[in-house]
């Protein structure tokens, strides 16, 4: 057994056990204690990657205005609704390894006056630099999503990077708004979020933590909060995976009063050298998978530990803006645009990956799926020669999950059954529960186990639950994905294998699965 211990805020204890396959039986008893200091489930959690890469933006979001993709501003419109409809709150551009090679007035004035520039991260690429600083920001406008630049660090300037803080920020008179008007724009963008450089630690620099955080204050120095309420929220390069002693580094040597928040980069990764097939792929991979996104709950942990020892007020955030799966390219296609099939292994990762962003919501406050179109662990997939596009598995689990965005968080107190494969295990369910404005609680809940049905049950008399919804995501093989041919093989259906008794709920949860139910008065 796999034991995951929080605070309560309604504290939920699961008590599970469970006999072999076809006579398996989970017992859950519930106590609700309430909790006034659970932390609310911050909606930018729930945040996207768009780097150029590959098609992500270029064949992706980006068609240009003349093609006849119905776009606006040459950005295509399915994708945009597609967007909306997930409630996406904030969006990093423009990398990712690209933005430390990005000088953003490349990206500004006429398209016929913009020069070309060679995309030396992903796979060496010409690019006109037709989509720039305002198509993007426009877009986030469209989108009613919060706008998150990576700035150049690594071969940008100082002057650089608070001069784009100045274009896209500043109301009065300037060389920088100035400028911003002459390109069409007279009111600013008022940009919060800002990441100083990305991956310092590797292809933002290859640097050491120490000269990092140096870096990091000089910069941090120049970017001002002119005309900003609030001011900027500056983030910080953080580490890769159990990379401790970054976090420590940067935590020690950059004051508080300069620093927001601290990245955090994991991939679900089995090897870096031969990651396995995104679509044909067996249980080995499969589990091995799924620890390394179960590890996502672990890393949080040692990382927030750290982060308490110097900001036990909890003023610094832990910023996970780059997560997701990662396998070989599907063949076929260009190994250098990371362009990825999203089975319903994808869902697995999503759900729980979801499940522990949220149950860590006191430090946890903006997470960004890599990436949003066509790279990675995508959202949505288009033709390369085609206009069809797709909603993925992960797309799915986002948009059930989107009920947790701005809720209070109902930390959880459980045991889970394990999922058990030649001698290893890992917890086989997690949850995430919350409660909105409305008083209306939703539970989201994962079962990565390829072939096992669990039972969960839930005593709701404390909660005032006398109405139960549910939805889930399922498909027959954990291969099964969706295709330009058949674009709804998977998607959410309604979920009745639930009952509810005089208070009392009983769940059973298909294997490799994901069921969120949404219970009112």
């Amino acid at each position: 057994m796999k034991k995951n211990t929080l605070v309560p805020f309604f504290s939920l204890i699961l008590f599970v056990s469970y006999t072999p396959f076809f006579a398996q039986q989970q017992i859950t008893d519930i106590t609700v204690v309430e909790d006034s200091e659970a932390p609310i489930i911050n909606k930018h959690i729930y945040g996207h990657f768009a780097e150029h890469l590959g098609r992500c933006i270029y064949g992706g979001f980006y068609v240009g205005e003349e093609s006849v993709i119905p776009n606006t501003d040459g950005v295509r419109n399915d994708i945009i609704a597609a967007l909306k409809d997930l409630n996406i709150p904030n969006l990093r551009w423009p990398g990712g390894c690209f933005a430390d090679t990005y000088h953003w007035k490349d990206g500004i004035g006429p398209l016929n006056e913009r020069p070309e520039i060679v995309n030396t991260w992903w796979g060496g690429v010409t690019e006109d630099n037709s989509f720039g600083t305002h198509n993007f920001l426009n877009l986030c406008e469209v989108l009613e999503a919060e706008p998150y630049l990576s700035g150049n660090v690594g071969s940008g300037t100082v002057q650089e990077l608070a001069d784009w803080v100045q274009y896209t920020n500043f109301k009065g008179t300037s060389p920088m708004s100035d400028l911003r008007r002459e390109n069409g724009r007279d009111e600013p963008w008022s940009v919060k979020y800002w990441g100083i450089g990305n991956e310092a630690w590797g292809c933002g620099g290859n640097m050491r933590a120490e000269y990092y955080a140096d870096i990091y204050r000089k910069y941090a120095t120049f970017m001002s909060d002119a005309d900003m309420e609030g001011g900027i929220y500056k983030i910080a390069s953080g580490a890769s995976n159990d990379d401790y002693e970054w976090t420590e580094t940067l935590m020690k040597n950059i004051p508080r009063s300069m620093l927001q928040g601290v990245a955090l980069h994991h991939y679900s990764v089995i090897d870096w050298g031969a990651k396995g097939s995104d679509t044909e792929f067996t249980e080995d991979l499969y589990f091995k998978t799924m620890q390394e996104s179960w590890l996502m709950n672990e890393l949080i942990e040692k990382h927030t530990a750290i982060m308490d020892k110097f900001d036990p007020e909890g003023k610094v955030d832990l910023i996970v803006d780059e997560w997701g799966g990662w396998y070989d390219v599907q063949e076929g296609t260009n190994p250098s645009f990371l362009y990825q099939q999203n089975t319903m292994r994808d869902a697995m990762i999503a759900g729980m990956t979801l499940n522990i962003f949220n149950n860590h919501a006191k430090r946890v406050k903006m997470a960004n799926l890599a990436q949003t179109v066509n790279v990675l662990q995508a959202v949505i997939l288009t033709e390369e020669k085609g206009q069809k596009m797709i909603l993925t598995p992960t797309y799915h689990v986002m948009h059930m999950y989107k009920v947790h965005q701005d809720a209070k968080l109902i930390p959880l107190s459980f045991t889970s059954p394990e999922y058990t494969f030649e001698g290893s295990s890992l917890p086989a369910i997690s949850v995430s529960a919350s409660i909105n404005d409305d008083e209306v609680v939703h539970i989201s809940i994962t079962n990565i186990d390829p072939k096992k049905t669990n039972t969960l049950t839930l005593d709701a008399t404390s909660l005032h639950i006398k109405k139960i919804e549910a939805t889930v995501l399922k498909s027959e093989k954990l291969q099964d994905h969706n295709t330009f041919d058949n674009p709804d093989k998977i998607k959410p259906t309604e979920f009745k294998n639930f009952q509810l008794k005089k208070g009392k709920l009983e769940i059973d949860i298909p294997p490799f699965s994901v069921v969120v139910l949404k219970g009112s008065h």
